[in-house]
């Protein structure tokens, strides 16, 4: 990092569009770009005062060869806490696993999406949860009945169950949570549970699509309909004809698309751009979003219209940190689908590195524990993980960072209310059912009505308990 807080990037690419992409989109964030033709002009500004400052190396091109993996060696050689991050057109699962045991910190496929690198990059200069390779390992995911999804926590077996009673229904679903936390998990098993599930389930992330192609990518255009149309485009709705579309990230969606989505969920018409008529489309429709939605209505930045079509029936997902006592299945469930991968081999998990895992947070949630588990098992000698593999998480452990609860320990809580004292005992029964309603109260977000509805009692007996038991709705 220069003396001037700025963080400095060498890109080692000899395509000078590619260099400029990458330091225009690195700039966004206050990164200032090097360039180096080949490895050895790389190496040989390592020893300039700016290569010394390097917070990250961008190596482009990269291949699974001895010239590449050579490379990246001399690069570790003389600067071993350097991250490294590889570009490639090679989507592969064993291209990722050539790319970390030759000393990768992470690595990117073409075309590179500017959040995508964005993320990497600040990942690279926190260290903490250096090295996702998100790409690579979200080819590992695979369709799972709703019985086959891991997990046991109440509150995520409750989201569950409202997805698999709407599987059965035509209508949209609005899928609600952080990233990372299995969105697309649960979608998949709504559509597999449906009556459409011989038919297609496309996927459109929203977030990734140019806003002045995101009308064209979703409804298709016809030939000359604007500059670049050089031929007729079937849309992502007319591809999902009979079955089920999933938009992801919907919070992302332009403003101006709102619009005609919100028309095609009212009329089951869609309209090619520079068509003269329209198509009659029968799509089911599951959206989702780690954003929520009804802050974005606020702020003006999502329809109020939309989000009450898309949202007939919601399912929220929460996060990892709050069912830690999930992680011991959820690992091994995991370490079973990455001993699938070419290059990779079955192997265990000790008891001291699930309690570690159960340590940390995961701000990136099921992802980031996937993610965790493929570099461990990636560089990993032995017959099982151990604490040992997962060295960026015990250095946190071990730093004093705030530890959940570790899984052992979880008996006691039951959707975020505790059951039992310190010392063991139950704690009395008031105590719980006032914390049972004030967790309602919150749930529903104050709609007492509902509130009542749920906890199966009336709205004069709700109230009362309120007074009874010392309850401020308000405060809830």
């Amino acid at each position: 990092m220069t003396r001037d807080g700025q963080r400095l990037l060498m890109v080692i690419d000899d395509e000078p569009a590619q260099r400029r992409l990458v330091a225009a989109i690195a700039g966004r964030r206050g990164w200032r770009t090097l360039f180096a033709r080949d490895g050895e002009s790389a190496l040989a500004m390592l020893g300039t005062p700016d290569g010394m400052a390097l917070d990250a190396v961008l190596l482009d091109h990269w291949s699974p060869d001895a010239d590449a993996t050579a490379l990246i060696a001399e690069l570790r050689r003389n600067r071993p806490a350097l991250p490294i991050l590889l570009l490639t057109a090679n989507e592969s699962v064993a291209g990722a696993v050539a790319a970390m045991r030759a000393g990768a910190s992470d690595f990117l496929v073409k075309p590179i999406a500017a959040e995508r690198l964005l993320t990497a990059l600040e990942a690279a200069a926190g260290g903490a949860t250096r090295g996702e390779l998100r790409p690579l390992t979200e080819k590992l995911s695979m369709t799972l009945a709703f019985e086959e999804i891991v997990g046991s926590a109440p509150q995520f077996r409750a989201a569950l169950a409202i997805a698999a009673k709407a599987a059965r229904a035509r209508v949209p679903v609005l899928i609600e949570g952080e990233s990372g936390v299995g969105k697309e998990v649960v979608a998949d098993a709504i559509h597999a549970a449906s009556p459409r599930a011989r038919k297609p389930m496309v996927r459109v992330n929203c977030g990734a699509i140019p806003a002045n192609l995101v009308e064209s990518e979703l409804f298709g255009h016809e030939k000359g309909a604007f500059t670049g149309a050089f031929e007729r485009k079937i849309g992502r709705f007319q591809e999902a004809d009979g079955g089920t579309i999933f938009l992801d990230e919907i919070g992302e969606m332009p403003f101006e698309t709102q619009v005609k989505l919100l028309r095609v969920l009212q009329s089951g018409e869609i309209h090619a751009v520079g068509a003269r008529h329209p198509r009659e489309v029968d799509v089911r429709v599951i959206a989702a979003t780690n954003k929520t939605l009804t802050q974005e209505v606020e702020a003006g930045r999502f329809r109020e219209d939309l989000y009450y079509r898309l949202n007939v029936v919601q399912v929220t997902i929460p996060p990892l940190r709050d069912r830690i006592g999930d992680i011991p299945a959820l690992a091994r469930h995991l370490m079973a689908r990455i001993a699938q991968q070419p290059g990779l081999r079955p192997l265990g998990i000790t008891d001291d590195a699930i309690a570690l895992l159960g340590t940390y947070p995961w701000p990136g949630n099921v992802r980031q524990l996937q993610n965790a588990l493929f570099r461990a098992a990636v560089l990993c000698d032995g017959d099982a993980l151990t604490r040992a593999d997962f060295p960026e998480i015990a250095q946190i452990a071990e730093g004093g960072a705030p530890q959940p609860v570790l899984p052992a320990q979880r008996h006691d809580v039951a959707g975020g209310v505790t059951l039992f004292r310190p010392d063991g005992n139950l704690r009395a029964l008031e105590e719980i059912e006032a914390d049972v309603i004030r967790l309602a109260i919150g749930h529903y977000r104050g709609r007492m009505t509902e509130v009542a509805r749920r906890l199966g009692i009336g709205r004069s007996t709700l109230y009362r308990k309120l007074g009874e038991l010392g309850i401020d709705q308000n405060a809830a």
